[in-house]
């Protein structure tokens, strides 16, 4: 696991100073050791973290001849299977790594090398004969990839402040970006929040020479040859690829562990550890004193069950002091609250091992959240003959939402009101945080004319018309396995963990498994309004009925609480300071419409109030300071 920098220039100005430089600030991703490789117009680097080959697996990595220069994030799964046919074809390893099947790979098949990796990975490969340079990231997105071209020059790198650590390098916000921001309470790829950058975007590859760059697609889940097999077939296929994905997930040089919530994906993952392990598991868990966000009890019984070595943390109010932290390590806006737990959760698990697995992924493979329960239920108003959509749009738009965004009233609502609007901007606002109406209200004239013509509805609806699904919840699978997955929730956990040098790996998100769970009809999914059906029968061998049959919880922080308690002032010191509203981008009467009726409980705006003030921190830390630093943000 590491964190990777550099920059490629065609007029040959590269220092070693500038890539040193852009390694130095994320040296919290690689702390073990840095490398680098400088050679006329050309700069990579890379901080390791050392998790397999402790004593020959320093980067930057060269094949035979030196010719070709890697640098790599990430973990190659089936490395040693990729290293026997690759020595059957010729190719000699000088390391005994996985990082060095990269090199051999793209002498074998080029810019399709990515195809042959099973993993989670984002590299930087030179090509010195070509002068060509190659950057992959894996399927899912696992691990990030930003870069930036200006003037015949090429940036990239791990994180977005290591490309800003070149001052010619503007800093820019990108409006739009914090519009689709507002909206989906991320920047979705390959937008970025400076103008100046993008991110590539999962399952992609960028070729740059000859000072352009190109970038492709190399795989994509396909829905569309559904499995016509006996239930108790598939929940064996599961089970079985469960336990391969976690055994190879557990191949590591240094001790490991896992996080463990006490939902059906984590202990999923604890139970296939447990049978595949001699020693007993290390797991860890976050707990709160609000009772209706707090695991633990059910964590300590996955734990009990299957005798692990278990520890706990509990997150109080005061967790908020960590704000600065979290701006400082996103490096963009990024509003998922329940990035709070997670990097207290990562700290704790780093105290006693240096790679954790996740159950990331179980429910975008097999409909996990609610929300597809709910569009079921707006696809079938949807499709009803157009009168009747539109009385039901009536009936939405004068009941309302309800107090909280997530109370059946709220799913009614939502069902109803976008009863006229096409499938894909149906789904667009019911993930939305902001929604177009919001937005319209929270932006100043002046802000609003700035993005006018952003279009936040084009991040749902390009995969929902390019899916093969043949269903409307496999659809919605497909959709938030490009954007809600990749922009939230491997961002979340990849930050969170990297912030302190632990490197998490997610067996669920294994894409042989993900193509198997693509591959289910939908009924075996969701039936009623019950979710995950098919996973949780299929790990019902493992796991008790009262911990699978439980409904869902999401973990999170209960922010809306502390904004009403301990908190109830921060909003408005944030939001409502001259800084703020000097930038002109909000009205600040609606700022504080949105303070006030959450304060008194007649409306829970806690994720909106978090969206704007991670916002306004990160400008005051990344786009107000001369240079980015932590010391720029004071909470």
């Amino acid at each position: 696991m590491c964190g990777i920098a550099g920059k490629i220039d065609s007029r040959g100005r590269v220092e070693q100073e500038l890539v040193d430089r852009m390694c130095e600030v994320i040296e919290h991703r690689g702390p073990d050791s840095r490398g680098t490789f400088v050679d006329r117009g050309v700069g990579l680097g890379v901080q390791r973290l050392r998790v397999i080959d402790l004593r020959t697996g320093d980067q930057p990595i060269f094949n035979e001849d030196r010719s070709v220069v890697l640098v790599f994030n990430g973990e190659i799964y089936n490395y040693r299977e990729l290293r026997e046919d690759l020595t059957s074809r010729g190719h000699r390893f000088e390391t005994g790594g996985d990082t060095e099947t990269i090199v051999h790979l793209y002498e074998e098949y080029g810019r399709d090398c990515a195809r042959h990796l099973r993993g989670m990975f984002a590299f930087a490969l030179w090509d010195t004969r070509r002068r060509r340079l190659l950057l992959a990231r894996d399927r899912v997105g696992k691990k990030p990839l930003f870069y930036a071209e200006q003037d015949g020059a090429f940036w990239f790198g791990s994180e977005a402040k290591s490309i800003l650590q070149d001052e010619t390098v503007e800093r820019r916000i990108d409006a739009r970006a914090i519009d689709a921001y507002l909206h989906y309470q991320y920047v979705p790829h390959p937008q970025s929040a400076f103008d100046a950058l993008r991110k590539l975007p999962p399952a992609h590859t960028l070729v740059w020479e000859g000072d352009r760059a190109s970038v492709e697609r190399y795989w994509r889940l396909s829905y569309g040859d559904q499995f016509d097999l006996p239930e108790g077939e598939l929940h064996e296929l599961i089970r079985s690829q469960i336990l391969e994905a976690t055994r190879i997930g557990m191949r590591s040089d240094v001790p490991l562990g896992a996080f463990l919530s006490g939902g059906v994906d984590s202990s999923a993952v604890v139970a296939a550890m447990a049978q595949q392990s001699a020693e007993p598991v290390k797991t860890f868990s976050i707990g709160f004193d609000v009772a209706s966000y707090d695991e633990t009890p059910y964590a300590r019984e996955v734990a009990t069950l299957y005798g692990t070595d278990h520890h706990e943390l509990r997150v109080e109010p005061h967790a908020i002091e960590v704000l600065p932290r979290l701006v400082w390590h996103y490096g963009e806006p990024f509003a998922d609250h329940s990035a709070i737990p997670s990097f207290y959760l990562a700290e704790l698990t780093r105290q006693h091992v240096t790679v954790a697995l996740n159950g990331d992924g179980g429910d975008e493979s097999f409909a996990g959240y609610t929300r597809y329960v709910g569009n079921g239920l707006a696809g079938r108003v949807g499709a009803l003959p157009l009168p009747l959509r539109a009385a039901a749009h009536a009936v939405g738009a004068v009941a309302g939402r309800g107090r909280n965004v997530s109370s059946f009233r709220s799913r009614v609502s939502r069902a109803t009101s976008t009863a006229l609007m096409t499938p894909w901007d149906r789904y667009a606002t019911w993930v939305a945080y902001f929604n177009e109406n919001d937005r319209r209200e929270l932006y100043t004239p002046e802000f609003a004319a700035v993005v006018d013509g952003a279009d936040p509805h084009a991040v749902v609806r390009e995969p929902w018309l390019a899916s093969d699904a043949p269903d409307l919840v496999n659809r919605l699978l497909d959709v938030d396995v490009q954007t809600y997955l990749p922009g939230d929730l491997l961002v979340k956990m990849d930050i969170a963990s990297m912030a302190h040098s632990l490197e998490v790996r997610s067996p669920l998100l294994d894409h042989v498994l993900m193509e198997t769970a693509a591959r289910i009809p939908a009924r075996f999914k969701v039936r009623g309004r019950e979710t995950k059906v098919i996973l949780k029968d299929a790990v019902r061998p493992w796991l008790p009925d009262r911990l699978l049959d439980r409904p869902k919880w999401g973990f999170g922080v209960p922010i809306g609480h502390w904004f009403r308690g301990e908190l109830r002032d921060l909003p408005a010191e944030i939001l409502l300071d001259a800084r703020s509203v000097d930038r002109g981008m909000f009205r600040p009467p609606y700022v504080r419409r949105l303070i006030d009726e959450h304060t008194r409980g007649t409306r829970d705006h806690a994720d909106r109030l978090w969206a704007l003030i991670q916002l306004e921190l990160w400008q005051r830390m990344f786009v107000d300071a001369p240079r980015p630093q932590l010391a720029a943000v004071t909470v």
